[in-house]
């Protein structure tokens, strides 16, 4: 497989998205990003409200999201985002943006859009696991009482999609490692995820 150029940690709302993400990035000397910052407020507040969002209210910061990794391909730049991306078609946007959008996802014209070399990362966990610790969560606009409609929209990835299946009940430490070990022997990213320097 061609070294991705960003990394997807994808999952229900409480799988741990955001701390393994960071931690990824930080290990792996890429660049960060937490989808949930890029809401706007619109979806927010009706998360906040206990409403799921629909389709329309995901797909046009999905497309931001695509964008902004492509962007950083562009600049040579490798990205880790964390991002719920419960639905494939939610990755295919993230990949190939308006191959599967609506048009104000940024290619108003007919050229054909370019895609985002995509490695998904799936925090799984049970519904009985994940709703506890959303129930300790503080602070955050999602509330525990929407988590059972991000379990009925969620399609976990499956071939031909290139992605690891991680369980949540797996320490922190186990689950970083498993991500590099995955990239380094399935992406050939020895010199890209900073081994080497830490062994010099």
């Amino acid at each position: 497989m061609a070294a991705p150029s960003a990394l997807l940690v994808m999952g229900v709302s409480g799988a741990g998205k955001s701390t393994v993400g960071s931690m990824l990035a930080s290990e792996l000397g890429w660049k960060f990003y937490d989808a949930d910052d890029f809401h706007p407020e619109e979806n927010r507040v009706k998360m906040g409200k206990g409403i799921p969002l629909s389709d329309q209210d995901r797909i046009p910061w999905l497309c931001s999201l695509h964008d902004i990794l492509l962007r950083d391909a562009a600049l040579g730049q490798r990205v880790v985002l964390a991002c719920s991306a419960l639905k494939k078609m939610y990755r295919d946007i993230l990949r190939k943006g308006k191959d599967n959008a609506p048009p104000e996802c940024g290619e108003s014209k007919k050229e054909k859009c370019a895609k985002v070399q995509l490695f998904v990362v799936h925090l799984s966990g049970s519904f009985k696991i994940i709703s506890g610790r959303l129930r300790q969560r503080k602070g955050h606009f999602m509330p525990p009482e929407l988590l059972q409609s991000q379990f009925d929209t969620l399609e976990p990835p499956t071939a031909p999609e290139n992605f690891i299946q991680i369980s949540v009940d797996k320490k922190l430490s186990e689950i970083i490692t498993t991500v590099t070990e995955s990239l380094k022997m399935e992406c050939d990213l020895f010199p890209v995820i900073g081994l080497e320097q830490k062994q010099a």
